[in-house]
């Protein structure tokens, strides 16, 4: 069998999380194959706070990236959940955070999912509160506590996410990778075959030519290979996701300012607003719609909402969807040059790092032996993912609020079939897992988890449902009472003890703990 290039295009946060997960595929399933990251050093990278899921934790924890390292090169904070703010109607804020009780708790033999959460809900608590991180959301604390001695000492069992500076983690990972061939060129096109259409080579602005077998397309919004050359179709989601422009802005971290552990998502005239924070600094921006506002409005609102002057750093217009297929012939998209969504779920490194798990745990071959099917059925199973990724950001505009032009409209037209599918059945019974199917071959995915939190803090989930599901059941309804009230009890009591977020992270930018 002869040798085989995979060739990822865009070193950025997408491209290195597959240049890890592709190398680490490759070796075993025991291809004879190397990967190239091709990236230029002409191109300058904007730094911009993001936001992960936990499934990037588990990422840095597989590859034995040491957590700490990672936080103090590229200014990362925890990310345990998000604030959602003036979203059910002005006045109202709510947590979304990403730990799972469910998950420490062992059920009683033969309990139906989300027990817990239909429990809370049927005797109207908010979710939140059996959170692990529910209390530490709301006081901005770490989930660590210290020993007589100084050494931490974790509050319990967790899978955090964070907030980093952008810039600097495809640079970490580059720094961290092995085996990687890298390529510091400008793209300048591609050669293809006449007979087949897959491309052979990449052609650079200074006439060289770099020869591959596959290629990833990770050039983010640019979609430079996966749409320039090959013209792949789009779908969009434009009616039901009603935001399509963004201005961005910082917002410094004052000395001695307590940091949040969580993205902020508030709901404002045209839009809503976020703030992911680094080390140093809040990447904010407000995400709207130019059908009910004008850059120089949106700018004005928010000096107005945040009682200061802001430096806005770019207008972005951006396309909110999906390519049709990712994968065409011999190229794969990942990353923003796949899919985007506005960013109030994190679900664009989750997506990159879940598609290329899947993409190499399950379909990865020599090049020449990946067929039309497998590339049928890979796009299926994205296509299907990125379609819920849709769903469960338009249930957060399933709101009360009709006080301006932009949420009339929301309630009136922007509602898509599923979320109402969705909403209608959860207005009869409980949300259960059984009620998303699985298709990513057991990889996480958005599913009750999440979505409790979304559904109780939108005042969707009906307490009388949910009375009457565990009414059917009075020995599960009495062991979810006392399990819930005993998580309540813990977690707050917990919160007490916890390092403030500030504390904790300067003492890792101190290398206080290992």
């Amino acid at each position: 069998m002869a040798h085989s290039r995979f060739v990822i295009v865009g070193g950025g946060t997408a491209g290195w999380i597959t240049a890890f997960i592709l190398r680490d595929c490759i070796a075993r399933a025991k291809l004879d194959a190397s990967v190239a990251v091709v990236e230029s050093s002409k191109i300058p990278t904007v730094g911009v706070g993001e936001a992960t899921t936990a499934a990037f934790h588990v990422f840095l924890r597989h590859f034995g990236i040491d957590i700490f390292e990672f936080m103090r090169s590229c200014e990362a904070t925890y990310k345990l959940g998000i604030r959602h703010q003036d979203w059910r109607r002005k006045g109202v804020t709510y947590y979304g955070p990403i730990d799972d009780p469910h998950q420490v708790i062992q059920p009683p033999p033969g309990a139906p999912s989300d027990y817990l959460n239909v429990y809370a809900v049927s005797v109207g608590k908010p979710v939140q509160d059996m959170h692990m991180f529910g209390p530490l959301l709301e006081r901005k604390k770490a989930p660590w506590t210290t020993k007589a001695d100084g050494s931490l000492l974790p509050l319990g069992p967790f899978l955090p996410a964070y907030h980093f500076d952008q810039s600097k983690v495809g640079k970490f990972l580059k720094a961290k990778s092995v085996g990687v061939e890298v390529v510091d060129n400008v793209l300048a096109g591609v050669e293809r075959d006449g007979e087949s259409g897959d491309v052979t080579a990449l052609v650079f602005e200074d006439g060289e030519k770099l020869e591959g077998d596959f290629f990833i397309d990770a050039t983010g919004f640019r979609k430079r290979l996966i749409v320039k050359e090959l013209n792949a179709p789009w779908v969009s989601y434009q009616n039901e996701l009603p935001v399509n422009r963004a201005l961005p802005f910082w917002l410094p971290v004052e000395e001695g300012q307590e940091i949040a552990n969580y993205t902020l998502a508030w709901a404002q005239e045209a839009g809503w607003m976020w703030q992911i924070p680094t080390q140093s600094r809040y990447g904010c921006g407000y995400v709207y719609s130019d059908q009910f506002s004008t850059p120089e409005q949106a700018h004005a609102e928010v000096e107005r909402v945040l009682g200061r002057k802001i430096e806005v750093r770019d207008d972005i217009k951006f396309q909110i969807g999906r390519l049709e297929n990712a994968w065409i012939g011999n190229m794969l998209a990942v990353g923003l040059s796949s899919s985007f969504l506005e960013p109030l779920e994190s679900t664009s490194i989750h997506g990159t790092i879940v598609q290329m798990m899947m993409f190499g745990g399950n379909f990865l071959r020599d090049p020449k032996k990946m067929t039309q099917a497998l590339r049928d059925d890979y796009n299926r199973r994205v296509g299907r993912q990125v379609d819920d990724f849709r769903t469960f950001v338009n249930t957060h505009y399933a709101t009360e609020r009709d006080d301006t032009p932009f949420w009339r409209d929301v309630r009136a037209n922007r509602m898509h079939p599923e979320t109402q599918e969705r909403l209608a059945r959860w207005r009869t019974e409980m949300p259960r897992m059984s009620h998303f199917p699985q298709y990513l071959f057991g990889l996480p995915h958005l599913e009750t988890q999440l979505h409790y939190p979304v559904l109780d803090g939108l005042g969707l989930l009906d307490p009388a449902v949910a009375k009457a599901e565990m009414a059917r059941d009075p020995k599960l309804r009495s062991f979810a009472k006392v399990t819930h009230d005993s998580l309540v009890k813990e977690y707050k009591q917990a919160a007490t003890k916890a390092l403030s977020h500030a504390e904790f992270l300067k003492g890792v930018r101190e290398q206080r703990w290992t």
